[in-house]
């Protein structure tokens, strides 16, 4: 009996047709033998990834081009649910033609995205997340053995969020960030607890060493603390030195200077420039800027225009600052 026989209703109803298609109809399943590698002069990269939670497990084929670490060909098989084929199916697809650094690139939810029928509908229900992440844990998988290294070298192992990819540093510098005070505002800017939810508090279908009210709460706990420490290094004139300022804080500052005196100038001319990080290298702040529209191909970039930045920065910021064009 096929698939969509055995589930009728809204249930059904929750799942994409692209994702009903798969589950009946994939277009990738299959295997790869030695054989097959051998006709292209290419390498056999075959991985294995289990998923505890649920018991499905997915087994991974490429054919890779070792001259240009080129994925020629990809291929599955899964030993699981309809939704895992499905999702590995997407996953095998989209492996072909990238290299294989691409490839780690392809997280569990573009492949989620990749089966939607529309942006704004979900391809599978909540509790079916689980098997996009399987997909991604495979790739992870055949990458490491191609490149002969284990697959903690190749990504953050201090994941939060299974379904969306979301570490714990990415939830505190959004928190940081945007001044987070609720749960929901998480969710809604860095997806994390938007599909399965078992990483917003206890409770979920999966429990974690961690979850983002826990992260929430820490985290506002210190913002409060170098708040108080901030008042109390603030000068007379209601004024906070550069080197008191927390990375966030340096941020907004050395930007709020830019947009007022630097950002009008630049784009008279037709550019742009915008931070992209600060560094202490002490006694000097070093700022690493880059140009944007027509101050990227400028010849005053790394001269006239360079200096009249820096200049304005110390005046208005501190006089240790250095401006780096990368």
């Amino acid at each position: 009996m096929a698939r969509s026989d055995m589930i009728s209703g809204n249930v059904w109803e929750q799942y994409s047709k692209k994702v009903q298609d798969r589950m009946n109809n994939p277009v990738a399943m299959g295997e790869f033998t030695q054989e097959d590698a051998d006709k292209h002069g290419a390498r056999l990269i075959v991985a294995d990834f289990g998923a505890e939670s649920c018991g499905d497990a997915v087994r991974l084929f490429w054919i890779v081009d070792e001259k240009t670490d080129t994925i020629i060909d990809s291929k599955f098989k899964s030993f699981g649910c309809g939704t895992a084929i499905a999702s590995s199916d997407a996953m095998a697809e989209l492996c072909i033609g990238k290299k294989v650094d691409e490839a780690i690139n392809i997280t569990n939810t573009e492949v989620e995205a990749f089966l939607r029928d529309d942006d704004g509908t979900p391809a599978v229900p909540p509790q079916k997340m689980h098997c996009s992440v399987m997909a991604y844990d495979v790739i992870l998988e055949a990458a490491a053995q191609y490149k002969g290294v284990d697959r903690e070298t190749l990504t953050n192992q201090d994941i939060v969020c299974e379904c969306a990819r979301v570490t714990k540093q990415e939830i505190i510098t959004a928190i940081r960030e945007h001044n987070m005070t609720e749960v929901e505002q998480i969710i809604e800017v860095t997806k994390a607890g938007a599909f399965c939810k078992s990483c917003i508090r206890p409770g979920g279908h999966e429990p974690k060493d961690i979850y983002l009210v826990d992260i929430l709460a820490d985290v506002k706990g210190q913002m409060e603390q170098e708040a108080l420490e901030a008042a109390a290094n603030t000068s007379t004139s209601g004024e906070m030195s550069f080197d008191k300022m927390t990375i966030v804080q340096r941020i907004h500052a050395v930007d709020a200077v830019i947009a007022e005196y630097i950002r009008p100038m630049l784009v008279m001319d037709g550019g742009d420039m915008e931070i992209v990080d600060i560094k202490e290298n002490l006694p000097y702040y070093d700022i690493y800027i880059r140009y944007l529209g027509a101050c990227g191909t400028c010849a005053s970039g790394s001269t006239g225009t360079l200096y009249a930045i820096e200049s304005t920065l110390k005046n208005k910021v501190d006089e240790n600052i250095r401006v780096l064009p990368i």
